[in-house]
């Protein structure tokens, strides 16, 4: 028995180099050199510091796939590459590595299209076709360079869900997504999804609290992604820029004077010049959006699947109508809303390949408040809550474009007795509202400064003053304590 267990150990250990390398499963109508075009993606990176911003910030790498979809066009997530300094493309059983470059990257949907120095080694690899989403139930290959080895895996799942969810990459964007019963691992995103020898989505992310789970950007996400980026630039999703909420309640349903046909959701808010500001407003009953009627849970059916009312908008672009039939005030309205990007929608999103903003100003550091600063300083004061909370959807951005942030004092002598007065939000200097960053540079360093820096800040016990005739003196001793290089970075 151990004889035979010996042996059979043997024959595996020991097998011809060309079983070793050789990759099962085959997509079927695919030759097998489509692996040459699934690539292992090394990516150097260095990610800004927020807490001391004048910083270069922490370097680190990762590892990641892409794959091939035309000439020197290579498909991954943004994930893989954000604040890349240097990347480097592998191909499947060849030593060599060649240098890459972003050519265009889209963080609201994790997407980026990447190209070599050198396209001359990948002119006869075959070129991945993308496909269409497919069915629950079905099966499909996730390719990939997971995390644990150099080497191409492949890895079997099922479809189990098709959704509406949030992408991770950004925080603060949801689009159709697809789960499927394999796991995920670092290293696999950015890797090709097929079935029957065609792409049906991207490899991007998992879920920590499941075994076996994943989730893909399905192909019409991809597909808008390669045609936004057909005019040389990515120009970001349009928004309808309304909340809407269920109308499942039967008492809610009567008070509104509504069927009980499971029909038409409640709108909420309508977001300053937004798609549908001066078209909707809260109160109004939204009903069906190019044809499609909209169910009490805000859904829509395409191509045989429910889907949120949203990706009508998803497959859109700047400058596209959508037709809304709506209730208000109980008369009935079709119109055709033109759509738009809603740019301030970024205040939520994380931020990549973008340098900190900030001021030092006589040891007080100001810095604009993002999703970034948000998640760095973790600030408990309730007025930078509020202030972050409502600055879309109550449109404070139409006031402030930023809302300028206390984040830290570096000790002097002429900021003394001022250490309890950080992560509060800036409402005035000198009497002045401060609505961005390069405003309040301004103020500070006027050709005729007032002799008192006033600084009124929300939520604070009073006025922070400084001496304007000592701060020259200030700036330059801080600056050499703290190592501090520039006083100043206005611009992303």
């Amino acid at each position: 028995m151990l004889a035979r267990l010996f042996a059979l150990l043997s024959a595996l250990l020991f097998l011809p180099l060309a079983a070793q390398t050789a990759i099962p499963d085959t997509p079927a109508g695919t030759p097998s050199d489509i692996y040459r075009s699934v690539v292992r993606i090394e990516s150097a990176v260095q990610v800004p510091d927020y807490a001391t911003p004048w910083n270069s910030g922490r370097y680190g790498g990762g590892i990641g796939t892409g794959f091939l979809v035309g000439k020197n066009r290579f498909l991954t997530n943004a994930h893989v590459v954000s604040n890349s300094r240097r990347l480097l493309i592998t191909i499947h059983g060849s030593p060599v590595k060649y240098p890459a470059k972003v050519e265009f990257i889209a963080h609201d949907c994790d997407l980026a299209l990447l190209s070599v120095e050198d396209f001359t080694d990948f002119e006869n690899f075959p070129v991945f076709e993308i496909d269409g989403v497919p069915e629950l139930e079905s099966q499909v290959r996730v390719i990939g360079y997971p995390i644990g080895g150099e080497r191409l895996s492949v890895t079997r799942g099922v479809v189990s869900r098709i959704d509406f969810s949030a992408y991770s990459h950004s925080r603060a964007d949801q689009h159709l997504i697809i789960q499927i019963d394999a796991a995920i691992n670092p290293g696999n995103s950015g890797g090709p999804v097929v079935q029957n020898g065609k792409v049906v989505g991207v490899a991007f992310q998992g879920l920590r609290e499941a075994d076996n789970t994943g989730y893909i950007i399905p192909t019409p996400v991809v597909r808008r992604f390669l045609k936004d980026i057909e005019d040389g630039s990515y120009d970001h999703y349009v928004d309808l820029a309304v909340s809407t909420f269920p109308l499942y309640n039967d008492a809610m349903r009567r008070a509104l004077q509504l069927p009980r046909n499971g029909v038409g959701v409640l709108v909420t808010n309508v977001i300053p010049h937004g798609s549908c500001d001066g078209i909707l407003k809260p109160g109004d009953i939204l009903f069906s959006i190019d044809g499609n009627a909209i169910d009490s849970a805000g859904q829509i059916l395409i191509d045989g699947a429910k889907v949120d009312l949203n990706e009508i908008v998803e497959r859109k672009f700047a400058g596209d109508k959508v037709l809304l039939r709506y209730l208000s005030e109980g008369t009935w309205h079709d119109q055709d809303v033109e759509l738009k990007t809603l740019p301030q929608n970024r205040m939520y999103a994380i931020q990549y390949e973008k340098k900190p903003r900030y001021i030092v100003y006589a040891g007080l550091v100001f810095q604009p408040l993002d999703t970034n600063l948000f998640a760095t300083k973790s600030f408990s004061d309730i007025n930078v809550r509020r202030l972050y909370q409502d600055y879309l959807p109550k449109g404070i951005f139409t006031e402030r474009e930023d809302i300028v942030v206390l984040t830290r004092i570096e000790s002097d002598p002429i900021n003394s007795q001022m250490t309890g007065f950080t992560g509060l939000a800036v409402d005035t200097i000198n009497g002045v509202k401060v609505t961005n960053l390069k405003q309040a540079n301004q103020l500070l360093n006027a050709e005729t400064p007032p002799e008192f820096h006033v600084i009124e800040l929300f939520g604070g016990s009073r006025p922070l003053i400084i001496p304007t005739g000592k701060v020259a003196e200030a700036n330059e001793r801080i600056q050499r304590i703290y190592a501090i290089d520039h006083l100043s970075n206005l611009e992303d």
